[in-house]
């Protein structure tokens, strides 16, 4: 074994100032699963399985946050080697889960729309977070027509995970070009600039 990796400290950190209340849906623990199976190989999924044991996870079930950190670890540990770094890992999982959540019933709905005003935009990054977690609150500000900021308190994923996951909601709500800066504001607190053409 090497020496421990920063993320992998990040993410213990994050563990470790979870509640045994703090719950996030099973569709992320699903999807990075499914990140793991498409950019892994068979030994690195039954490495991340293994971090669940034996249960079939539902979507839409709450699960505590911490297994979702610990599976987060193990499919960071296996893919960041092959797959430029933790880092852009972390990116690619958050991007996994928001093609996840926008393919299911909620996300459908939003994109249906097809409006990227401002309003739109806010109640759909909003709502997202509301129906996947039960921690942390989030403060949209509008900075611009195109281009805001979203403030995150008690969030227990990286930064860049949120970022990737915001560049794909973005998109799938009918964005282009979109750029997304995150910013450390504390152990749990965040926030992130965003914009597109």
């Amino acid at each position: 074994m090497g020496m421990q990796s920063d993320w992998e400290r990040t993410l213990e950190q994050l563990m470790a100032l979870a509640t045994s209340g703090d719950t996030a849906r099973g569709l992320f623990l699903n999807r990075t699963l499914e990140a793991v199976r498409s950019l892994g190989d068979e030994a690195a999924m039954a490495r991340c399985q293994a971090v669940l044991g034996q249960q079939r996870l539902m979507d839409f079930v709450n699960y505590p946050v911490t297994l979702l950190i610990r599976l987060t670890m193990a499919a960071v540990r296996e893919l960041s080697a092959r797959h430029g770094g933790a880092e852009q890992v972390l990116r690619m999982l958050g991007q996994k889960a928001a093609v996840g959540l926008m393919s299911s019933a909620v996300g459908s709905a939003m994109c249906s729309q097809s409006d990227t005003s401002t309003d739109h935009i806010a109640s759909s990054l909003q709502a997202i977070y509301k129906v996947t977690s039960n921690y942390g609150e989030r403060a949209m500000e509008w900075l611009g027509p195109r281009h805001g900021r979203l403030v995150m308190r008690r969030s227990f994923l990286p930064m860049p995970y949120h970022e990737g996951a915001m560049v794909e909601v973005l998109e799938r709500l009918g964005a282009r070009n979109v750029r997304v800066r995150g910013g450390v504001l504390g152990p749990l607190d965040s926030e992130y600039d965003f914009s597109w053409e």
